[in-house]
């Protein structure tokens, strides 16, 4: 039996609902009633089932066909409800804590619905735990039915002081899935393709089916093809059509095959922006049964609505998937890192700083697998943007949340951003009633974390982040002397090695007709994005405010910086209008590009061809600066080697200037209209001003008016016509959308585990190996493996469009696997490249054609790495990708959270070294074979043991295997996480 995040115990209540609902329906020809429209708790039989075929998204109106034609379906499904009915009443009555099930009250009488109560457990050790461990146990105690989850699971996380440093496993449910069209394209391929399965193997289809509401916002596919220009939305908006019509027609297609799957059109805003307005719950009131909000999202930044109070971070696509199909998570139950904040932010200073700050204290701490919980009297000079941009930044600083919990602030928010007062009251109500909001009006009961930090906030200074990691901070005051060292540095995350002599050398160059110059440190891209910021009206209005200031000054940004501007929702548009500060921002080239992630993500488009020959020819270390949250080499640009995270008033502010290589505190940004020297702080805006014209700017309305039709809003979506059948039919010729090979041959028997033997090493890498180096993101390449599949094929290099855009194409993506153009291997002895050599030959190939010869021979591969293997974006063809081009196992110091639990999702085995070694110290090059010892039998392995990895060349050494839980070892032994959910369901 599957269910969503709400009761089972509550489950007679929704049963008789439902029952009574069918009843009515059978003498009435009114359409059926919202009762019936919302419940989606149950897994039907198929005579339900294939009446619930018909219904529409959850939450977004009903539009029965004809309801008189149901009605004899309706009879038919009668006595089925009848036994359901009887199920139900059976299930809420030994539900293990019925005897906390209370009723909240509403002020004015009656109730607002009825929920699992903390405070009647009577349990001294609630009081003590954090916030965000509670809303953990809240969900534990929800769905415990002594199966998915067990009364021992609850006992574990009320006793977390004692059982987190224990590393013990819980289950959890989410009360809803998130997605991006990037990671959301291959999600709906997997559930497509697992539907053809389950066909295959002889049963039901319709059982693949979310049965928890998911969100999926189009926010990854505009790309700053035209700026500068007043057209730019709309040219962008046809180019990104162009190229995508195909994906988003598929999206379209799931969207209806699919129950409970919400799609936002192309042009809405960026996810985690419209989740933070719109799709955030922060309480559910589920047929009756209140309960908190959470999600987990399949891009790493879902962290970013933590700082509404809901407990959301991010999962592989694989493991989104498995949530979708009533799976539990499972996870270690994670320690909790209190962070307290005080004083207050001096002027000037932005929440970016505050950000980059905070992400360098963690980092320097360790959160990696941990909560972080936020709390002290700093908090109540911190927006919810703010606490959002924090939040948001989870993944750099490695936490797997960067928790607020809801006070006044977050209130307050949820009434500017247009959720009604009859809303808010009962999520205060609730949350107050179940200990989960905090009022610091009112005495603070301390809390048990697993560690502390401290931040006073007056000790936050301007500051950006680069050159090319999110967590090396560098000081504005810092920023001239950290470049120049840069330079001079060897080739590394904080160096370029640019020969003394070529440091000062000047590129001139025509820009259409104008005479123009790059430097090393010279800006070619100034772009505001990312959700990071550009949910904050406060950076977002301080960026116009500079751009005021400098067109008053006489001050322009050179044409040849491409400049962009792409805000997360239509909100930005409406307050910068209301403000009237779009036009100085337009006047320095920051027109609006398009509604999505753009540059942020890599969507950067070309520079002008005279930019990008002067770059290359001349090997200048050229610069972007950028209002994002990841700047890993070869991300944001190819030819942009410098890559800095800045505010958004900063990122005008090194526009004007036109050099990372400056002292904005000694040296003039420019010369003004009177032929005066122009400094940073003429234009630089107080906190003062910004307040004020956020106050008068940011009104509840826009956002009443921006999301009242966010499904409908996009007339190129509107036109585009889709299949109706619940089995997408695939097309063999399709660039785009490809049937993968996942289930090829799958029979119920699970093929067991496998050992590696006499593997040659694929790849033999470094630390900080990111998930864009393992499966790029950006564009194709014109002579890559990818590029050469799709020339085979008759397209055009014009229209090769992104890695990111072809994620539906197994065949693309296990091209593009490791293709990225900054990759360094060991074993190329310096080269840096997407190719590697093929042992046995000696030749040097492009990875895809290595590890195409190595499975032509049946041999084995595995890969060597050092530490943080697979950090950065949430992405599973980073593992979907090696396990295609037939990678066995990863040997690293250390992996990224979710990017280990994708590997074993994809049946590819974790290890790490044991602390203190590495490939280096072991003395091993990668030219050796490997052989790894694994039991035979899922039951002789344990999560977490040692096994030996001996070498043909005779060394030999210990690794620990990172199965962290018994579920893990359980899709390992079934071949994936996949494979084992399909399994489960026809066992059903």
């Amino acid at each position: 039996m599957y269910k969503t995040a709400s009761s089972s115990a509550s489950a007679l209540l929704r049963a008789r609902l439902f029952y009574s609902s069918l009843r009515s329906t059978l003498t009435s020809s009114s359409p059926l009633p919202s009762s019936l429209v919302n419940h989606r708790s149950f897994s039907f039989s198929p005579a339900v089932r294939s009446l619930r075929c018909s219904v529409p998204r959850w939450s977004h109106g009903v539009d029965w066909r004809s309801p008189l034609s149901l009605r004899a379906q309706i009879r038919a499904v009668a006595p089925v409800v009848e036994q359901l009915e009887r199920k139900f009443a059976t299930m809420a009555a030994e539900h293990p804590f019925k005897a906390v099930l209370t009723s909240l009250p509403k002020p004015g009488g009656g109730e607002f619905g009825k929920f699992y109560s903390l405070p009647a457990l009577n349990d001294p050790r609630i009081d003590k735990l954090p916030y965000s461990i509670r809303i953990l146990l809240e969900s534990a105690i929800r769905n415990c039915d002594n199966f998915q989850v067990n009364k021992e699971d609850v006992e574990k996380i009320i006793d977390w002081e004692n059982t987190s440093p224990k590393q013990v496993e819980i289950p959890f449910k989410p009360a809803r899935v998130l997605l991006q069209d990037f990671t959301g394209v291959p999600a709906v391929v997997d559930l497509a393709c697992m539907r053809d399965a389950m066909n295959k193997l002889g049963s039901d289809s319709s059982k693949i089916n979310p049965l928890v509401p998911v969100d999926l916002v189009v926010d990854h596919s505009v790309q700053v093809d035209v700026a500068r220009s007043e057209n730019a939305v709309q040219a962008n908006m046809e180019f990104e059509f162009q190229r995508n019509k195909e994906r988003f027609a598929f999206l379209k297609w799931g969207s209806n095959a699919f129950r409970n799957m919400l799609v936002v059109p192309p042009g809405s805003g960026i996810v985690h922006q419209v989740n933070l307005e719109y799709l955030g719950r922060v309480v559910f009131n589920t047929d009756g049964v209140l309960y908190p909000d959470s999600v987990v999202g399949t891009d790493s930044h879902t962290t970013m609505i933590d700082g509404l109070g809901v407990a959301g971070w991010g999962v592989g696509g694989i493991e989104a998937e498995a949530a979708m199909l009533g799976q539990p998570m499972s996870m270690v139950l994670p320690g909790v890192v209190g962070f307290k904040l005080s004083g207050k932010l001096c002027s000037g200073v932005t929440a970016t700083d505050l950000v980059l700050t905070v992400t360098q204290m963690l980092r320097k701490h360790g959160v990696v697998g941990k909560f972080v919980e936020f709390y002290g009297n700093g908090m109540g000079e911190l927006s919810l943007a703010d606490r959002a941009t924090i939040a948001n930044m989870s993944p750099e600083y490695g936490a797997t949340m960067g928790f607020f919990p809801v006070d006044h602030v977050t209130l307050q928010y949820l009434k500017l951003t247009g959720r009604s007062d009859e809303t808010v009251a009962m999520i205060e109500a609730y949350l107050r009633a179940n200990k989960m909001f905090v009022d610091y009006n009112e005495p603070q009961q301390d809390r048990v974390y697993s560690s502390y930090l401290e931040l006073n906030l007056e000790d936050v200074e301007p500051c950006v982040s680069g050159p090319k990691r999110p967590h090396d901070r560098v000081p504005l005051k810092e920023m001239k002397v950290d470049w120049h060292s840069c330079l001079n540095n060897k080739v590394g995350f904080k160096g370029f090695a640019i020969p003394k002599e070529e440091q000062h050398k000047v590129a001139k160059f025509s820009f259409h007709g104008q005479p123009a110059e790059l430097k090393h440190g010279s800006v070619v891209i100034a772009a505001i994005t990312s959700c990071t910021n550009t949910s904050n009206p406060s950076v977002m209005l301080g960026a116009a405010l500079v751009a005021k200031k400098a067109c008053e000054l006489g001050l322009k940004v050179k044409p040849w910086v491409k400049t962009s501007l792409a805000p997360g929702s239509g909100v930005v548009t409406k307050y910068l209008q209301q403000s009237g500060l779009q036009g100085y921002l337009n006047q320095q080239g920051f027109h609006i590009v398009g509604y999505g992630c753009t540059t942020c993500i890599g969507n950067s488009g070309d520079l002008d061809e005279s930019v990008a020959s002067t770059i290359a020819e001349n090997d200048i270390v050229a610069a972007a600066v950028l209002s994002g949250n990841r700047n890993f080499e070869g991300r944001v640009h190819p030819l942009t080697r410098a890559n800095y995270l800045a505010s958004p008033p900063l990122v005008v502010a090194y526009a004007l200037a036109g050099t990372v290589d400056i002292d904005f505190d000694k040296e003039p940004i420019g010369t003004g209209k009177d032929g005066k020297s122009v400094y940073f702080k003429d234009i630089w805006p107080s906190t003062e001003e910004i307040a004020e014209v956020v106050q008068a700017s940011v009104l509840p309305e826009m956002f009443k008016r921006t999301y009242e039709a966010i499904t409908s809003g996009n007339p190129m979506w509107n036109q585009l016509s889709v299949p109706s059948e619940s089995l997408y039919s695939w097309d063999p010729t399709s660039t785009y959308i490809h049937e993968p090979p996942y289930f090829k041959n799958m029979t119920m028997d699970p093929p067991g585990p496998h050992g590696v033997k006499d593997a040659y090493c694929l790849l033999n890498f470094g630390d900080s190996i990111t998930t864009d180096h393992i499966s790029p993101a950006g564009s194709i390449h014109k002579d890559s493996p990818a590029a050469k599949y799709l020339l085979e094929r008759g397209v055009e290099h014009k229209d090769f469009n992104s890695y990111g855009s072809r994620r539906g194409n197994d065949e693309v993506m296990a091209r593009g696997t490791f293709a990225n153009i900054r990759l360094v291997n060991k074993l190329l002895s310096g080269e840096v490249g997407p190719k590697t050599v093929h042992i046995p030959t000696g030749e040097k190939l492009y990875v895809f054609d290595a590890a195409l010869r190595y499975k032509a021979a049946g041999q084995d591969t595995i890969i060597l790495a050092g530490a943080e293997y697979g950090s950065g974006s949430s992405r599973d063809w980073a593992a979907k990708g090696p396990m295609l081009l037939g990678v066995k196992a990863v040997i690293a110091k250390s992996f990224e959270r979710i990017h280990r639990s994708n590997l074993v999702g994809m049946g590819i085995i974790p290890l790490c070294f044991k602390h203190g070694e590495d490939a280096d110290t072991l003395g091993l090059t990668g030219h050796e074979r490997y052989t790894i010892d694994l039991p035979s039998k899922i039951t002789d392995i344990r999560p977490g043991q040692d096994v030996t990895v001996t070498t043909d060349s005779g060394k030999s050494f210990i690794c620990t295997v990172r199965f962290d839980t018994e579920v893990e070892l359980a899709y390992f032994n079934n071949g994936g996480i996949l494979p084992y959910v399909i399994r489960n369901l026809i066992k059903q």
